[in-house]
C-alpha cells in the first residue's frame, strides 16, 4: 500500500474510532450502573472489576486489549510491515506507529465519553502485541512482569507503572541490533509508556502515601 492518504489519515481514524469505544461504560450500563460514578470513576477493566466483579473485568481487559490489537495487526498486513522479521521502512514504521497511536488516542480520550477514557493500559497491551514481531515478546515479558508484580504486591497500578518502566529496556535487549532501523519505534514505546505511567500519577500520589487500593480491598 502506498497510498499516503489512506496510510497517514483513514487507517488511523479508521483506529481512534475501535479505540474509542467505551467497553466498560458498555458492560457497567448493560448492569444499570453508571461506571463513571461508581468505584474510583475510571473506565477501565479496574474500576469495572472492582463495580461489577472479577469475571465482568476479566471480558472488559479482554475487549480492551483487542481494541489496540486488531487495528494494528490489520494495518501492520496491509502495510505490509509484518512480513519478516527486518525492520520495515521508516514511512512504513510511521504509518503503523500512527494507527497505534489512534487506538491509544481513542481509549484515552473517547469522542463518546467528551474526549476523556481510560489509562491506556490494556489497549497499550494490545497495540504492543500487534506489532509483530517488534514489540511482542517484550510485551509477552512485561506483561508477565505486571502479572508477578500485581500478585506480589496486590497493587494493580504498581504492575502496571513496573511493566510500562521495563517495557523499552526489555525490546531492546531483544532488538539490539535493530536500534538505528527501529527508532521511530523505539521512540513510540518510550512516549507510549511515559503516557501510560503519567496517566498513573495520581496512584503513584496514593502509592507513596500508602492510600491505594488493593484487590480484593474495596475502595475507601
Amino acid at each position: 500500500m502506498d497510498n499516503p492518504w489512506v496510510m497517514f489519515v483513514l487507517l488511523p481514524l479508521a483506529a481512534y474510532v475501535i479505540g474509542s469505544t467505551p467497553c466498560g461504560v458498555m458492560i457497567a450500563r448493560s448492569r444499570g450502573v453508571d461506571l463513571r460514578k461508581a468505584g474510583s470513576g475510571n473506565v477501565g477493566a479496574t474500576n469495572v472489576g472492582r463495580v461489577l466483579g472479577s469475571r465482568w473485568g476479566y471480558l472488559c481487559f479482554a475487549l480492551d486489549v483487542l481494541k489496540g490489537l486488531l487495528p494494528v495487526l490489520g494495518a501492520g498486513w496491509l502495510l505490509g510491515a509484518t512480513r519478516g522479521d527486518a525492520a520495515p521502512p521508516t514511512d512504513v514504521q510511521a504509518a503503523w506507529l500512527l494507527v497505534a497511536c489512534g487506538a491509544i488516542a481513542g481509549h484515552v480520550a473517547s469522542f463518546w465519553l467528551r474526549f476523556r477514557g481510560g489509562k491506556g493500559v490494556a489497549t497499550g497491551l494490545g497495540v504492543v502485541l500487534g506489532l509483530w514481531p517488534f514489540f511482542t515478546l517484550a510485551g509477552l515479558c512485561a506483561l508477565t512482569l505486571w502479572v508477578v508484580v500485581t500478585k506480589i504486591s496486590r497493587y494493580v497500578s504498581l504492575g502496571s507503572i513496573v511493566a510500562a518502566a521495563a517495557f523499552v529496556p526489555l525490546v531492546m535487549v531483544f532488538h539490539w541490533r535493530d536500534w538505528t532501523a527501529l527508532w521511530p519505534m523505539i521512540a513510540f514505546g518510550g512516549l507510549m509508556c511515559t503516557l501510560i505511567i503519567v496517566r498513573h500519577r495520581a496512584n503513584i500520589v496514593r502509592l507513596l502515601k500508602g492510600e491505594e487500593n488493593k484487590i480484593g480491598r474495596k475502595k475507601r
